[in-house]
């Protein structure tokens, strides 16, 4: 559909993406487009990157906020399986045209189509629905784009007019360049604008960590299995950025959860064996190497497990499961490389869990101070911290050696 204009990547790790901003006459923004920067091609592979990524930051301002998603697709990525794990009310699909294929081909792909608006998806086609090749695919679209950049003025007025009398789609006037365009189209009844002369894109730098791929395969194998919550749970403690990814997807507003979910045992149950399936399966075929230290991974994982068995003794089941949590991410800061704020910032975590995370308040920050003590030694800090939740050395010495043996046993 839309080509996306050239920019210059920034560094930095995580995927890049380029976002333009659809405004209506009013000048407000109602959603983006979004590009893949990462990759110079644009295939199925791409589709299911971009889309996993921005389901991962949906809700989250400094990609798209509350706004619409239009992604690019090729027809291959339009039955894969990422979509599944898409809230599609905030979704459009730019589906593109076929060149010259033949009638036969547009209605063997209507079904496809035709399912994908019946889950939910906004369609989004360019101004070539409009030709009568494409007749079968015009009464699917919630939105037809028109190229500026390509359209003479009096084929633009012609599409107008048809579309107004053929169809209920949105017009989206897209490569506006100059002021002359934009009073073309709207003075003709486009309400919808895309180009240059309102914005230009801009790039963003979203963060998605990559956890070992062997990991993701002992999940994908135990998924596969229909294995019990515990197992499944068991593995995503294994590795904090599995463990952020999951929860950062399954409270993202893509997501279309109605609370908060504050524990790996929740997002399991929640998520569904398939979704979590599916999750998996993409995120492996994401991996890379992220650079981060593993002992930085490690230490995530015996602070998580320290602060679980001592909240255990102290509070009991669910809260030993947000305790594991605040430990595997107090670490977040070194895994994504950016302050530990920012870090937090791209979860969407009760503000309990982030005053502990931030502040050391309440008791799980207390806990968190007290795994911290451990790990450095610092006698003061360790004596105030027992004290002030009641536990002997003895018990948390005896709970950190446990933490340690259980990290090392995992990682074998």
């Amino acid at each position: 559909m839309t080509k996306p204009y050239p920019l210059t990547p920034a560094g930095g790790e995580g995927a890049m993406i380029a976002r333009q901003a659809i405004m209506n006459g009013q000048q407000s923004v109602v959603g983006y487009e979004l590009f893949n920067r990462s990759r110079s091609l644009h295939t199925a592979a791409s589709d299911v990157t971009l889309v996993f990524t921005a389901l991962s930051h949906a809700g989250t301002e400094e990609l798209v906020g509350k706004m619409l998603i239009f992604v690019n697709c090729t027809h291959e990525s339009l039955s894969g399986g990422h979509l599944d794990l898409v809230n599609p009310d905030k979704v459009v699909l730019e589906i593109p045209p076929l060149g010259h294929a033949a009638a036969d081909e547009v209605h063997a792909r209507l079904p496809i189509l035709a399912e994908l608006q019946g889950r939910g998806f906004h369609l989004a086609f360019n101004h070539t629905v409009l030709q009568s090749a494409y007749a079968p695919w015009l009464p699917l679209a919630d939105y037809i784009k028109l190229d500026m950049s390509v359209l003479a003025p009096d084929q633009v007025a012609v599409f107008i007019n048809y579309a107004g009398r053929h169809c209920q789609a949105e017009l989206i006037a897209e490569k506006i360049e100059t002021a002359q365009q934009y009073d073309q189209v709207s003075t003709l009844g486009v309400q919808l604008f895309q180009g240059f002369w309102f914005s230009r894109p801009t790039l963003v730098q979203a963060k998605v960590l990559t956890p070992a791929q062997a990991t993701i395969v002992q999940l994908l194998n135990l998924v596969r299995s229909q294995a019990e919550a515990e197992a499944i749970e068991d593995v995503l403690k294994k590795d904090a950025s599995l463990a952020f990814n999951l929860m950062r997807l399954i409270n993202s507003a893509g997501l279309g959860m109605t609370r908060e979910i504050t524990s790996l045992r929740q997002a399991v149950m929640l998520l569904g064996l398939k979704k979590l399936f599916r999750w998996a399966a993409l995120l492996l075929t994401a991996v890379r190497s992220s650079g981060t230290p593993a002992a930085v991974g490690q230490t995530a994982v015996v602070r998580g497990r320290l602060m679980e068995l001592l909240a255990l003794q102290l509070q009991g089941p669910e809260e030993a499961d947000q305790a594991f949590v605040i430990g595997l991410f107090s670490l977040l800061d070194q895994l994504l490389n950016m302050p530990l704020p920012d870090a937090i910032g791209l979860l969407a975590l009760p503000e309990a869990t982030a005053q502990a995370l931030l502040h050391h308040r309440g008791p799980h920050g207390t806990l968190l101070a007290l795994a911290q003590a451990c790990e450095s030694g610092d006698d003061a800090a360790f004596a105030h911290a027992t004290d002030a939740l009641g536990l002997s050395s003895e018990q948390v010495n005896a709970a950190h050696l446990q933490a340690i043996a259980w990290a090392d046993a995992i990682a074998v």
